[in-house]
This record gives structure tokens, sequence and C-alpha cells, in this order.
């Protein structure tokens, strides 16, 4: 992402604000894994998407119509002792030339030169309540300054997440060609899982070639791997990935990557000897189904549950077809009968975060579906070992199928494209690269 895109960003959000206003984004705060190891640092998605910055113990501000400039950024200096410990640091002059800051200055002296910016607006946004650290910070600097007696203080404390959210829903080239290319490395790392799969690995074994692709093509993990096999795969959120694959089983990946902060959030059900039976058959065709039924519905002007409605008509009529639910369509549909074989949404917004921020109802209403906007379709059915009423013979199928849509002018840009969904597709390729 050039910067070019960050500073579009910034200049549309501040159109939103106005003059009178100043945006404080503090970036993310390094966490401690365990004693005094931390986890992996990566950037807060808010304040990266407006400054491109990828440091920690920094601050951003924006402030529009500022004569003195309207962007600052205040950052850690440089350090040759700590940045031989821990790598280079830009420092102010960096954040100038390299990351488009109007002006820069020391993360230290903040408490001395914010106040006096923030006396000069009459609207402070910023993201309440987030962090109540953060928040303690903003009342300090507001009260630095009613404590010089005369000095003006803002009128307002405006969510500055609702102004920002919206624009990040809206996804511009630069972020959907991001997006593409997480697509596409998720794509490569499900097919390398997929054709070493065989019985007598374990999940972990499979979990290891998704982050050998990951890393090998420059990316990172979005989020925990979900690599669950035979009672696993009804789990939707299962994270041990430690359980032996069997002869026989159904595996559930579900993994995504990052690309410079984009995921991708790609999941792929397989028959683990390459085969499906022909219960696993009927369940795997029936989500397929649904999932395409949800990916026709998908276009400007549909609001954001058609979709997921599309699916779930699919879907209850399919378990009733194969006799896993009992009773009339019509009140089957009313019930929500489906609710326990398929128990989630069809889909959610995707971005910088995997559950991508952006309302999903406006004004009471579903949301109407816009060309720009990126989201999941991802339907699903589940029945766990010990499903009471169920034949034996269902019991242990998990099936979803999952893969990442931009809304285009005339309907979607499937951005995962390449990877097997129907069952000929997925049984040629599982197992074709064992080891």
């Amino acid at each position: 992402m050039n910067q070019r895109e960050f500073a579009k960003r910034r200049r549309a959000l501040m159109r939103m604000m106005g003059k009178g206003g100043v945006a404080l984004l503090p970036a993310a705060t390094p966490k401690l894994r365990n004693r005094d190891v931390q986890y992996y640092y990566r950037q807060d998605s808010d304040f990266y998407y407006l400054t491109g910055f990828p440091e920690p113990e920094a601050l951003a501000v924006l402030a529009p119509g500022r004569e003195a400039g309207e962007y600052l950024l205040f950052c850690r200096e440089r350090d040759a002792q700590r940045e031989t410990w821990d790598g280079s640091r830009a420092g102010p002059e960096r954040a100038v030339s390299d990351y488009g800051a109007d002006d820069a200055f020391p993360i230290s002296d903040v408490d001395d030169i914010l106040p006096g910016i923030i006396e000069q607006c009459d609207r402070v946004y910023y993201t309440i309540g987030l962090d109540p650290e953060f928040d303690q910070r903003v009342i300090a600097w507001v009260g630095a300054l009613r404590d010089r007696g005369g000095a003006h203080t803002p009128d307002e404390f405006i969510a500055l997440d609702h102004l920002l959210h919206d624009l990040r829903l809206y996804k511009s080239r630069a972020e959907i060609s991001a997006m593409r290319r997480a697509a596409k490395i998720a794509v490569g790392a499900h097919r390398r899982a997929m054709a070493r799969c065989r019985p007598g690995l374990y999940e972990y074994e499979i979990e290891a070639e998704f982050l050998h692709e990951f890393r090998r093509r420059g990316a990172r993990l979005a989020y925990l791997p979900i690599v669950g096999a035979g009672p696993n795969a009804c789990v939707l959120h299962y994270h041990a990935n430690d359980r032996q694959l069997q002869d026989g089983e159904l595996l559930l990946a579900d993994v995504g990557c990052e690309w410079d902060c984009y995921a991708s959030d790609v999941t792929r059900t397989w028959p683990v000897n390459g085969r499906f039976t022909a219960e696993q058959k009927a369940i795997y065709e029936l989500v397929l189904d649904a999932q395409e039924a949800s990916l026709a519905a998908i276009r400007p002007g549909a609001h954001w549950n058609e979709p997921h409605d599309a699916a779930v008509q699919v879907v209850t009529r399919g378990l009733r077809r194969l006799g896993l639910l009992e009773g009339s369509l019509r009140k089957l549909l009313k019930d929500g009968a489906y609710r326990r074989f398929f128990m989630h949404r069809t889909g959610h917004w995707l971005g910088m975060d995997v559950h991508d921020v952006g309302d999903y109802r406006v004004a009471e209403q579903w949301r109407m579906l816009e060309p720009g906007m990126t989201l999941t379709v991802e339907p699903g059915i589940y029945i766990p070992p010990g499903s009471r009423g169920v034949g034996r013979r269902w019991q242990g199928i998990g099936v979803r199928i999952e893969d990442d849509v931009a809304v285009t002018r005339d309907g979607y840009d499937l951005l995962s494209r390449g990877l097997p969904r129907t069952v000929e597709e997925v049984e040629a390729l599982v197992g074709a690269d064992a080891i």
C-alpha cells in the first residue's frame, strides 16, 4: 500500500470531521505472551488504516484545517542501543519523509505538546472505551488544560469508530488487491494441505503445511487455525489441532492469512482418505448448493441478509429431504429448525480484521450491499456424535465451505478462486502429493 492511499483515507476522514475537530488514534500496545516473551506485534487496524505506520508507542493526530499541519505523528525516537536489540525505528524524521506526516514529535513529548493542539479544537474524536488506559490519558490532557485556567476545552467527545469504520467498509482497488493476494496465498496453502493429506497424520501436521506456505509467501496467520478431523469438524472454534486423522473421516480446515494487514478467511472440508462416503457426500453437496445459492444472492441492492436467507432455504430443504429434519418446510423455516445443524450465519464482513468493522443494520434495517464491500460466504452443517434422533451413519459429519467475495457493480468477484469446491475436484486433489 503506498502513501497516497493512506493520505487519501486521512483526507476522507477529515472531511467527515470538519474544522474544529481533532482525532486521536493510538498504536497497538505490545502484549506479553508469557513472562518476558511478547506476541508477534501487529499494528492496530484503525491506526494502520490511516497511517501505514508499523511501530508501537505511537499516536496519530488528525486536525482538519490546522495551519501548522493537519497530520501529526508522535513516535519513538531513534535509539542506537535499543535498535541493536529490537531493530530499526523510523524516528520523527522518517515519520515525515517515509510515512507522510506533516510534522512528527517524540512520543515522550506528547504530554507537553498535545494539550495545546486539543485546546484549539471543539470536538475530540477517538474510540472511547476501547482502551481504559488511553481513556485516562485523554482525560489527563483535557485536565491539564483546565488546570491552566482560562484555556479552552473541547465541548464534545465523539466516538471515532462510527465514522472511521464506515470508511473501512468500502474497499478501494488497492485494498481489494491486497485481499486478493491474501486469498491467493490461502488458496495455495489449502491446495498444499489437501494434496499432502492422508490417514495417520496428525491435525498439527496439516496445520504445518499451511504455516509453511504462508511464511514461504511472506504472509502471516490472520487467526488461529482450525484443523479438525472427525468429531472435531463439528466444533466451530476448535484450536487444539492434535488428533490423529482416521481413515473414513472428514477434515475441516478453516485457515486464512494476512497480507499487508488484510485478511483472507477460507475453509474447505475433505475426506482424509480422498473419497467421500455416501453420507459425507450428501452433506457436502448440500452445503455446496447452499453456498452457490448464497453467492447468487450477492449483488448491489440486495440486503445483507439475502445471502443467508438463500442458504437457509437450501439447507432446510436438503435436511428435510435427507430425513434429518421432519415436518412441513414452511414450519421448519418459521421455527428455525435448521439451527440445530447450521448454527452460525452465512458470512461476515472481511478486511483488515477477519470479522471486519461495519454495521450490518442501518436504522434497524439490513444494510444494502454496495460495490467495494467484502465478505465471506460460509454455510455449514454439523452433526456431532451423540446427536439425538439422528442415525449413526450421519453422526460425526461436519462440513463448512468458505470463500472470500468482493461486491462488484454487477454481482460479485470470488477472491478465493482456484480452490476446489465440487466433490470431483476435491477427491482428485486430496492425497495427490502425499508423502
